[in-house]
């Protein structure tokens, strides 16, 4: 059992600049060994059930499922109620005995949740899919998928637990590195499932009627099973680092009654965001289903020269499945930099917004939207600019249908990726600050702003540019949250060092626009936009186009004299320095 003693170690340690730097040299080294691992997964998942198509769109609607309510969860609830009182608990003088019964109340409610959302599962799935082109039977086949998927947010709850419980001793590497063991199982059992069945068809799986309870059991039995591995993987390191979490209830001196008055508003707020991801989706998959439609009523043709020139006839078109794979490209930068930034400077921030550090929390907050506002502006630069071939690169066995309809969905989706990174740190704050009012009032313009733009688009458009609408929608609606969040916290902090801030921002984008300009050059001169795309030209295109604008964008920065360069580059380059030299 750890001792209490231990906690004046563990607070000085999340507030050190060195634990800040190591923290995120650790979560960016893991967070990149796991995208990476991720990618290959994305690679082999759609090498077997493609991006566009029935089984692709059913799958993504039931994976999605746990994924979309443990991310609204954990942005809401969690990040409002348990991180401030984790910390606040690691502070007290019982902090062993608060620490186990805030845990243990944690894991039963996500436990109880787990098992509601089970239960609701057909109502939740109909709901995703109430788009008139869902036949009932294709719905049934998603709802299969989701009764596979739904443990995962018990073991996804179980692992933002033991990663807090880790990140708030200053321990960042774990939470991390755990997520490549989640991509080993799901590498594994992917692959397994091509060896058994093959690859999908270059339009995907329409299908269905010999697809068998085998298929579904390892391709969603295997997600499954990965998130189970990363969540139980964390024991380990904490028992290392001598933490014991023992079973104790109660719910007395764990600060609940403190944080009751934000949980109510995030409630709130969780359901907004719930609705419009609802919407979203709706409105994606329907367009997927069109297409679905097409290739259904082409295949009921007996004359084989009819039914193909029919099946040749039938658009593929960028569904809820494309949409999600395109996400996760988006979601790549972010991931790898921002996310590490945030979760180490978090912990820090929020034992000054409980102490009432005003000035430290500015400084901090500055710092980290600075520092990831350099890496953020060029990483849409580059989404924006190389969209295709760099779908093409991270997605091998993508078929070029699969590509030309996901990467206009990626540029749509790459201009909100600046707002991204910046509505992440700042509404943390409100967190720390207890401020769920505040969360859930931006919350309803934001959900409005994005419902509406994209409904307004699909009276407007044809639904083959639909996905491409919710990918703006999205975007526009990441802005408008950002904006306002910004403007409250300004307000809470007495102002935000708004002026380094938005000079820095203003300097970033004047550099990013130059080397967008050289990237899409290099790239029109190498053929990205033109001709089918091969991996390795793909691969080319992208390292080559890159390589010039990462280049461009830097000496962009040095000429500007942006500073938060070169305090992003001091661990790299100190590691560099220290590397000893070969006799």
């Amino acid at each position: 059992m750890t001792d209490d003693s231990a906690t004046p170690t563990s607070n000085s340690l999340i507030t050190s600049n060195d634990a800040l730097r190591r923290g995120s040299m650790l979560m960016s080294l893991g967070t990149f060994a796991s995208r990476v691992s991720g990618q290959v997964r994305a690679m082999l998942l759609v090498a077997i059930i493609g991006s566009v198509g029935t089984v692709a769109d059913a799958f993504d609607v039931g994976n999605r499922m746990p994924n979309l309510l443990f991310a609204l969860i954990s942005a809401g609830i969690l990040q409002a109620v348990l991180i401030p009182q984790l910390l606040k608990a690691m502070a007290a003088h019982n902090a062993q005995e608060r620490l186990d019964k805030l845990l243990t109340f944690a894991g039963l409610s996500i436990a109880a949740l787990t098992a509601v959302i089970a239960l609701l599962m057909p109502q939740l799935v109909h709901l995703m899919t109430l788009s008139g082109e869902w036949s009932d039977t294709h719905r049934a086949f998603a709802v299969t998928f989701a009764l596979w998927c739904v443990p995962q947010l018990f073991f996804y709850g179980l692992f933002s637990l033991l990663g807090q419980a880790l990140n708030a001793r200053g321990y960042f590497g774990a939470f991390g590195w755990a997520p490549v063991a989640n991509n080993v199982v799901s590498m594994i059992g992917f692959g397994l499932f091509w060896l058994l069945w093959g690859a999908t068809p270059a339009g995907g799986i329409d299908d269905i009627s010999g697809w068998s309870t085998a298929q579904t059991a390892l391709l969603a039995g295997t997600a499954t099973l990965g998130i189970a591995a990363q969540a139980l993987l964390l024991i380990w390191p904490l028992r290392r680092i001598g933490f014991r979490w023992r079973f104790r209830l109660g719910v007395r001196g764990i600060g609940l009654r403190s944080a009751g008055k934000v949980v109510g508003w995030t409630l709130g707020a969780v359901a907004l965001d719930l609705i419009g991801n609802f919407f979203l989706v709706n409105t994606t998959s329907a367009a997927g289903r069109v297409a679905t439609d097409c290739r259904d009523q082409a295949q009921e043709l007996t004359d084989l020269t009819e039914q193909a020139l029919a099946l040749a006839a039938c658009p593929v078109i960028a569904g809820n499945a494309a949409y999600s794979q395109a996400l996760m490209i988006y979601f790549l930068p972010h991931s790898l930099i921002v996310v590490s930034i945030v979760t180490a400077l978090f912990p820090r921030m929020s034992t000054a917004a409980a102490a009432g550090d005003l000035d430290e929390v500015r400084r901090d907050l500055s710092v980290g939207l600075r520092t990831a506002g350099v890496f953020s502006v060029f990483s849409s630069a580059v989404l924006l600019v190389l969209a295709r071939p760099i779908t093409k690169a991270l997605l091998p066995t993508a078929s070029e249908q699969m590509v030309n309809v996901g990467a206009p969905v990626l540029q749509a989706m790459s201009l909100g990726l600046v707002a991204l990174g910046m509505t992440v740190m700042v509404k943390r704050m409100y967190f720390a600050f207890e401020d769920g009012k505040g969360i859930f009032v931006i919350q309803v313009v934001a959900t409005t702003v994005m419902v509406s733009t994209l409904w307004l688009a699909a009276q407007r458009i044809d639904f083959q540019y639909w996905a491409i609408a919710a990918a703006g929608a999205y975007a526009l609606g990441v802005w408008v949250s950002v904006l306002l969040r910004v403007r409250g916290m300004s307000r809470k902090l007495n102002g935000m060092d708004g002026f380094r801030i938005t000079h820095l921002y203003v300097r970033a984008i004047m550099a990013a626009m130059v080397a967008g300009v050289a990237g899409w050059w290099v790239a029109q001169q190498l053929g990205a936009y033109q001709v089918r795309l091969s991996w390795m030209h793909s691969l080319t295109i992208t390292a080559a186009a890159g390589s010039v604008m990462l280049f461009t964008y830097l000496f962009g920065l040095k000429v500007m004299k942006v500073r938060e360069l070169d305090a992003a580059m001091a661990p790299i380059l100190r590691r560099i320095r220290r590397r000893p030299s070969k006799p």
